[in-house]
């Protein structure tokens, strides 16, 4: 048998899958690494923490499966999109703590640049709003307030990735400094129309584009890899893609109208649209799903900042929980959330709200109210928040919304499949493996070595699903959901 590598970085860990083709998936080893939050809305992430523990999980993976090593064909990578590191030239130094997607510290900064005129040319050129959650603002933050890196990116000394950039210059030993367009095109610097980094863009987040990396295709080859000596052979790093539309890749959604949704730390609505780029008038972000043979393939998205992230934080900031594995028991010991609601804006609101500066509000509480009400709140509020942008989208959606393809750890969660199938009136298929990213990157893997011919060859390869269809009166969901942005309302306006 043959097998591909996938690391899964993402926001909380860093995955190590081993897959076979001819039988799926094998194993896998993850790890955590710390969040780090030096100020009130300020996320980051030590790069070098992460390498180091992309090492560990290869290590276990292939130290439990030594069989397989001389069999292993290539390597594939899925990450977190928008957060971003720079680090130095050569060595792979991190030159500060990578700032994650989530991080709100430019909310200043891109409220001056909307103000200012910015946003309609670069949302021309990117798909995008100028919001803090993508890179060009974090960039520029960078830039200007760390001590001698404007000196180090002019002169080349210094160098700008998001993560899967990151690993793969440390996994080749400094010898491919590339992405791939979709991690590319969340950058606020990459023009998605003309597949390219783009000078104006660079401009005005005080880029040089002598320290942006090389654009490949997700499908191409992004040099070799020995895994840092853990296999006998170097072997091709091949399937890179930014987790949200690898997930797209890997449930089929190869049509337009075809769209998905991914529930992890924060939640990624995608509807493929198709190879025409298009523009919402409803805050729905246009986005670059994959290129393949220089041909794109574009699609909308809608996106939720606070999702599982919400039940993190019930466990390690309030102590309601001891582990996540008690949320769903917890949650449906009660018949209701009790009128509690919880409105997770811990980073501000994204799609369709788009309130940056929004905080979150949990509401609604009584002397009946107990731990079990604040957890169901939390649980739904991901619900909620779905169909907000369900209903967004789906005005904007070239057919009508019946079916949303699901993956991520949460679809684990009954309850929270069932209550997300009555609030948006679609059925869920929901996908028995929960690493849908890694198996696209891996997808796009097979396809871009050759190991398979087509894309619909890959479609013999999704995993098991189970659907949930919508079954809650309607009057319950109308009411439902009125109180629910009832307390949005509350959140937004307490902020002004």
């Amino acid at each position: 048998m043959s097998f591909v590598v996938a690391i899964d970085q993402s926001t909380s860990a860093t995955k190590a899958l081993l897959f076979g083709v001819a039988g799926g998936l094998v194993d896998k080893e993850a790890r955590e690494h710390r969040q780090h939050y030096p100020q009130p809305g300020w996320v980051e992430h030590d790069a070098e923490e992460i390498w180091q523990n992309t090492l560990v999980v290869l290590r276990g993976l292939i130290g439990r499966h030594p069989e397989a090593a001389a069999a292993i064909m290539g390597l594939s990578v899925t990450n977190q999109r928008e957060t971003i590191v720079v680090f130095e030239r050569g060595t792979g130094r991190p030159l500060h703590r990578a700032i994650v997607w989530q991080c709100r510290r430019t909310e200043t900064l891109c409220r001056e640049c909307v103000a200012a005129g910015e946003e309609a040319w670069v949302r021309a050129k990117t798909g995008l709003k100028i919001d803090p959650y993508f890179s060009g603002s974090k960039l520029r933050w960078l830039v200007e307030n760390v001590v001698g890196l404007r000196e180090k990116l002019a002169a080349g000394d210094a160098l700008v990735g998001t993560l899967d950039t990151y690993l793969i210059y440390r996994l080749t030993g400094g010898a491919e400094f590339a992405t791939d367009s979709t991690n590319a095109s969340r950058t606020l610097l990459f023009d998605i129309g003309r597949l390219a980094w783009d000078a104006r863009l660079c401009e005005l987040w005080r880029i040089p584009m002598r320290a942006l990396p090389r654009v490949r295709e997700s499908f191409d080859r992004f040099g070799e890899t020995d895994l840092d000596g853990l296999l006998p052979q170097a072997v091709p790093i091949c399937g890179v893609m930014g987790d949200s539309q690898a997930a797209l890749f890997a449930h089929g959604c190869f049509s337009p109208g075809d769209a998905k949704v991914t529930f992890g730390t924060g939640s990624s609505i995608l509807l493929n649209i198709g190879s025409e780029l298009r523009w919402s008038e409803r805050g729905v972000i246009t986005a670059l799903a994959w290129v393949r043979d220089g041909r794109p393939v574009y699609a909308f998205e809608g996106i939720i900042v606070s999702a599982a992230s919400t039940l993190n934080w019930l466990r390690d900031q309030l102590g309601l929980i001891e582990s996540l594995d008690a949320v769903e028991a917890l949650a449906t010991s009660v018949p209701d959330n009790g009128g509690v609601y919880l409105v997770p804006a811990f980073t501000g609101l994204g799609f369709p709200h788009w309130a940056p500066s929004a905080r979150a509000t949990l509401t609604g509480l009584s002397p009946h109210s107990d731990r079990r009400h604040v957890v169901r709140a939390a649980l739904e509020s991901i619900a909620f928040q779905l169909r907000d942008a369900f209903d967004a989208l789906r005005e904007d959606a070239p057919e009508p919304l019946r079916l949303l393809q699901c993956d991520g750890g949460p679809t684990a969660n009954r309850f929270l499949m069932q209550f997300t199938a009555d609030l948006t009136g679609a059925d869920l298929q929901v996908a028995a493996a929960p690493d849908c990213s890694a198996l696209g990157a891996i997808f796009a893997g097979l396809l871009g070595l050759g190991m398979v011919a087509s894309p619909a060859e890959l479609l013999a390869l999704r995993p098991a699903s189970v659907t949930y269809h919508p079954v809650a009166p309607d009057e319950l969901i109308v009411r439902l959901v009125a109180a629910w942005r009832h307390a949005v309302r509350q959140t937004t306006l307490a902020v002004g």
